[in-house]
């Protein structure tokens, strides 16, 4: 009998000459894997339906004998298209998937980290990337997987406590009032990637990219801010 199940594609890569494995993340199945027969054909019903972060409605046929499902039918919901035309937005979208992917079991129900990395890719499409945005995600997991951090015990500035108190609880459009300085934006990065270590072991080498996306275009803004200064006012 066919399984139905709406779901975020984490991962995408070919199995065959004519066909695809699709890793989804789904609220009500967790994680799993599907096969697309033929889904690299000219003709395929799938053509056009199966890329990175499209949110979609989808039909499979569990397998009996491994965690590699068939993949029937997809209605599209949600492309994020706007993801693809900023390359910043793309690699913390990637960073926090990851996160995910690495932290959470297969076909586990996860329904709060379904509806975490769903907030957070309409975030990246509504709003210029920002660190910010990677600490609140970070932040809203560790306390999903229950590691919510002790602040009590943490050596952070006062200013550098209340922000990450306020990105527990914010909703997302919300972090766009939030100004943290460079350099609570510092501290932020450098207190959760320990954290991160000491309770999960590592952090993936993709976290260093989706901070250094953003603070080379805040570098670049700033540059192009003062250029334009100065000519207007030379």
């Amino acid at each position: 009998m066919d399984e139905r199940s709406t779901g975020l594609i984490l991962r995408v890569y070919p199995l065959t000459e004519t066909s695809l494995i699709v890793h989804w993340l789904t609220p009500d199945a967790g994680r799993i894997a599907t096969v697309a027969k033929g889904a690299r054909r000219p003709k395929s019903p799938f053509l056009g339906k199966l890329d990175l972060y499209f949110l979609a409605d989808f039909a499979f046929y569990r397998s009996r004998r491994s965690e590699l499902h068939t993949l029937k039918e997809v209605r599209l919901r949600e492309t994020h298209r706007a993801l693809r035309e900023d390359l910043a937005c793309l690699q913390q979208a990637a960073y926090c998937a990851c996160l995910i992917d690495k932290k959470t079991e297969n076909e586990t129900p996860l329904p709060g980290p379904y509806e975490l990395l769903l907030g957070l890719l309409v975030q990246l499409t509504r709003h210029p990337p920002q660190a910010l945005t990677i600490f609140a995600f970070e932040m809203k997991l560790l306390q999903l997987l229950g590691l919510r951090p002790d602040f009590r015990k943490a050596t952070l500035s006062d200013g550098g406590r209340q922000i990450l108190e306020k990105l527990l609880v914010a909703e997302w459009p919300l972090l766009a009032r939030l100004k943290p300085s460079e350099a609570q934006n510092t501290e932020l990065g450098q207190y959760l990637h320990d954290f991160l270590i000491f309770n999960l072991g590592k952090v993936h080498r993709s976290r260093e990219g989706a901070l250094s996306f953003v603070h080379s275009k805040t570098q670049s803004s700033n540059r192009d801010g003062r250029a334009t200064h100065e000519n207007r006012t030379a």
